[in-house]
């Protein structure tokens, strides 16, 4: 009996086109000798798809990709090493797809069957990253604050990503008037971070009894693999936040961007994007403040509209191993052979 042992080094989060370091042991806990025939290692992609949401021109929904070229055979005193594929999709579980990382460790002891340890692990992809604005040869130097006028205001633009263009503010109107002025400081935000808003009611003419924001992705599948002519994506929710306003002046929100959740990306199947989904709740008609001497017990009916709007954004991926502490995958497996 030969008991072989999986560990990775950098925990079970890597990002794309990182270098795998996978330490393999193997140990004979018996007192007779044990001889062990062979040993190699690959990484797969395990690709799902929907049969009620994707068409796919290939028979089965489940294909099994070998993510490297060859196969690696395993050294007596040395850890794997693998690089991680830098074109593939991330690790994804979603409605219509499911993109699943593992690390397939095959060995055999003599005259045994051949036995798999597998490891699975997650893949985060970097997507849709722009060109830096400077050459790679330019020298950069840290910002002075005694620049001049107009080159300090040059240096000082925002990164792509950090504004929706406009400062940030949205006026929020329906039909019948303005609302409420919106406030979101950036729209691209890495795992684990929070994304924060606020609303200025003062300056609204119709009165806001309610507000709710949700955290939301959208799974689209590709024109070419839809089931059905114009099929809509899939949304799922990752949190939500509801606040009562009526009398408010000002009122924000905070909601956390989840560490396990699948940053924005595309591929020729299917595009995941992250948005902002907000429901409002207003009267029709101007409402008094309430008076100290007004009975408690007076109920009114209100008449009220509701409508909804969404705001796109950007999900981007953190580091690894601050990812790490949300995986549910340990980075250590262990087989007997």
């Amino acid at each position: 009996m030969i008991e072989v042992v999986a560990s990775m080094a950098r925990g079970p989060v890597l990002m794309a086109g990182e270098m795998m370091d996978c330490l393999i042991t193997f140990t004979n806990p018996m007192s007779h000798l044990e001889m062990l025939a062979w040993a190699s290692a690959q990484i797969h992609c395990q690709f799902h798809a929907s049969e009620n949401r994707v068409a796919l021109p290939v028979q089965g929904n489940k294909q099994d990709v070998q993510a490297g070229s060859d196969t690696v055979l395993i050294p007596a005193e040395t850890p794997t090493v693998r690089w991680v594929p830098v074109d593939g999709p991330p690790s994804c579980r979603g409605q219509a797809v499911k993109y699943v990382y593992k690390l397939t460790i095959g060995c055999q002891r003599v005259n045994s069957p051949i036995k798999l340890l597998r490891v699975p692990f997650r893949v985060l992809v970097l997507q849709g990253l722009p060109e830096p604005p400077f050459p790679q040869d330019e020298e950069v130097s840290p910002s002075n604050p005694f620049l001049e006028e107009e080159e300090a205001s040059h240096r000082g633009r925002p990164a792509p990503g950090e504004g929706p263009g406009h400062n940030g503010m949205f006026n929020i109107t329906n039909m019948r008037g303005k609302v409420a002025k919106f406030c979101i400081f950036k729209i691209a935000y890495r795992l684990g971070e929070e994304i924060i808003g606020t609303f200025n009611f003062s300056e609204g003419d119709i009165p806001c009894l309610q507000y709710s924001v949700s955290l939301q992705s959208e799974e689209e599948i590709q024109q070419p693999y839809q089931r059905r002519p114009g099929q809509a994506a899939s949304v799922t929710g990752h949190g939500r936040h509801v606040e009562p306003c009526l009398h408010t002046a000002s009122s924000h929100f905070s909601l956390p961007v989840p560490l396990n959740i699948t940053p924005a990306f595309s591929t020729d199947i299917v595009t995941l994007r992250w948005r902002l989904h907000f429901e409002f709740v207003t009267a029709r008609e101007p409402m008094e403040p309430p008076t100290v001497t007004q009975n408690q017990s007076e109920v009114t009916n209100v008449d009220v509209d509701t409508f909804s709007w969404d705001l796109p954004i950007k999900v981007l991926p953190t580091n690894p191993a601050l990812a790490s502490y949300m995986s549910q995958f340990t980075g250590t497996n262990c087989i007997t052979i």
